[in-house]
């Protein structure tokens, strides 16, 4: 059963949810918050961080219903990260490459360094990460955050992992995203060390309730 609270609720993604879940994604990707200015193409974000998960593990893809049917956040993910990088490679690339060929030279813009990451999926398989199988993605609108919500979009996605039989999860995030990091210290996330992270913290925790 979905959780509710005000008129708000928990509940499975729908592909109807796509262009508010993208919103969601753009309006929350540069530190928390709105990536427009930086990004000018708004299908680029969530091309790579929030629609491929959705469209391969749409059972681990839920969102944040303000009441009214339009998302307000969502989390997304996969239970298997080394197959979501064959999946990606194998027929994500293919649907994108013609809008966003990969660069030819070194990455000049805010952009192209995305393009360039969307052409190498295989940046997701990380040995250290290797006892984390899966891994997710979470966003809320700013009106939306600080109110329980994200822990509750969390719980869900945990425990959906756990029914798959995954024991363990992890996430990649901005380091100087100060606040999210702390709110995934609050959910249960530590710190895995990871060789040449660059401005990526990643961090790891059990499926299981505490």
């Amino acid at each position: 059963m979905p959780s509710s609270s005000q008129g708000a609720v928990i509940r499975p993604y729908h592909p109807a949810d796509r262009d508010a879940v993208a919103d969601v994604c753009v309006r929350t990707a540069h530190l928390g918050g709105d990536s427009r200015a930086i990004y000018p193409d708004q299908r680029l974000m969530p091309s790579l961080f929030a629609e491929p998960y959705c469209h391969f593990d749409p059972d681990l893809a839920f969102v944040l219903d303000d009441g009214t049917g339009r998302p307000v956040g969502y989390v997304v993910g996969t239970a298997d990260t080394e197959r979501f990088v064959e999946d990606f490679r194998r027929d994500w690339i293919p649907r994108l490459s013609d809008r966003y060929p990969e660069p030819a030279g070194p990455p000049r813009t805010p952009t192209e360094e995305l393009v360039r990451l969307l052409h190498h999926p295989e940046r997701m398989l990380v040995p250290e990460l290797a006892g984390y199988p899966a891994h997710l993605h979470i966003d809320l609108l700013p009106a939306w955050q600080r109110r329980g919500y994200g822990r509750r979009l969390m719980r869900t996605f945990l425990d959906a992992l756990h029914g798959q039989g995954v024991q363990a999860v992890h996430l990649g995030m901005v380091t100087a995203n100060t606040e999210a990091r702390a709110f995934y210290d609050r959910t249960g996330f530590h710190r895995i060390p990871v060789a040449d992270a660059g401005p990526l913290t990643y961090l790891g925790r059990s499926t299981a309730r505490d």
